[in-house]
């Protein structure tokens, strides 16, 4: 398997994005495929840039094992030709990161495949990994669900690509 870069955004890239970062990076840790990946997270809104994942995202990750150790940054037009693919955790953010790729005079094979996180899901359904921010701590685990079913079938997808 070739070296992927992959690239997970959600708004402001402090819960959703750097859990599937961690998530993403514990399964190839697991597997011995650090190597073979490049990961990172982003966010479309800027307001958190250098700022840690959220500390109650980080506590969820940490009970299961997970470390969070990101730092916020903003996404930005490199991103859509620096990585092989880029997940989205809502709707919202798929439209940003698409109409930021139309924007780009590049040819679309240069560009990232753009996709929702949730299309990777094996076992769960949902549309969006939904933003926990707001909620209480029940959320933060039930994003860490998803991220965990969207993260696998993630990785099965590319060892059989």
């Amino acid at each position: 398997m070739a070296e992927q870069r992959l690239l997970f955004v959600c708004l402001g890239n402090i819960c959703r994005s750097p859990a599937a970062e961690g998530v993403f990076l514990h399964l190839l840790a697991r597997e011995g495929l650090e190597d073979r990946f490049v990961v990172d997270s982003a966010g479309t809104g800027g307001w958190h840039v250098g700022r840690p994942a959220d500390r109650r995202m980080r506590a969820a990750a940490e009970r299961r094992g997970i470390t969070l150790l990101s730092r916020a940054r903003q996404l930005d037009r490199h991103d859509l030709v620096a990585f092989d693919r880029i997940l989205t955790m809502d709707d919202d953010n798929l439209a940003s990161v698409r109409a930021l790729a139309r924007e780009l005079a590049v040819p679309a094979q240069q560009l990232a495949v753009i996709e929702p996180m949730t299309s990777h899901c094996q076992r769960l359904r949902a549309r969006e990994v939904p933003d926990p921010y707001y909620g209480g701590d029940q959320g933060f685990e039930d994003v860490l669900d998803l991220l965990e079913d969207a993260c696998g079938g993630l990785l099965d997808t590319l060892r059989l690509g």
